[in-house]
């Protein structure tokens, strides 16, 4: 897991500095806030916020020696793939795969409208499985950590398979800089 105080976090009022201040009023209930009325909603609700490029990953989970959750990821599959058409689904994967330490299948959602559905969806129909979802920022081991949300129980993921990845991807970029050919001469 990654601790987040690795990572640096710009202010969330950026940009927001030259708005007056808000009221304390409350709504008629007592409890809730008034908010600035305005006719322009998020652009959060239309696109995801930077640097989400590829909107996010649900890889949903089931243990593939328990026949019950095996079963019953099978049939979460077969039904997101009726309910839900127009996502990208991936296979059934009864193993361990990558950094996902049991059986899973991952579902793609690319748009602000996507997410709501699917997600909300899932929260009611998953079960006994649990589900990671994470965003696609270019940063797969902070996408998968820092960033992450889980549904149901957290499982651990084997994390160390990004920084391999990463370390080989500057190695290969370093052997077309003469990076090399300069350790052996």
């Amino acid at each position: 897991m990654t601790a987040s105080s690795e990572y640096v976090y710009p202010s969330p009022l950026k940009g927001y500095e030259h708005l007056p201040p808000l009221s304390d009023e409350k709504n008629d209930d007592n409890k809730s806030f008034v908010n600035p009325k305005t006719n322009d909603l998020s652009k959060a609700y239309e696109e995801f916020v930077n640097p989400i490029g590829r909107g996010f990953d649900v890889h949903i989970y089931f243990f593939q020696e328990n026949k019950a959750q095996t079963t019953f990821a099978h049939e979460l599959w077969t039904r997101i793939r009726h309910e839900f058409p127009e996502l990208r689904i991936y296979r059934v994967w009864d193993r361990p795969l990558g950094p996902h330490p049991v059986g899973m299948f991952e579902v793609n959602v690319v748009t602000p409208a996507q997410f709501g559905a699917f997600v909300s969806w899932l929260v009611i129909n998953r079960g006994p499985l649990s589900a990671l979802v994470h965003p696609n920022t270019g940063d797969d081991e902070r996408d998968h950590t820092q960033r992450a949300t889980w549904l149901g129980d957290r499982l651990p993921l084997d994390v160390s398979l990004f920084k391999q990845m990463r370390e080989a991807s500057m190695k290969s970029e370093n052997v077309g800089g003469g990076q090399i050919e300069e350790k052996h001469a």
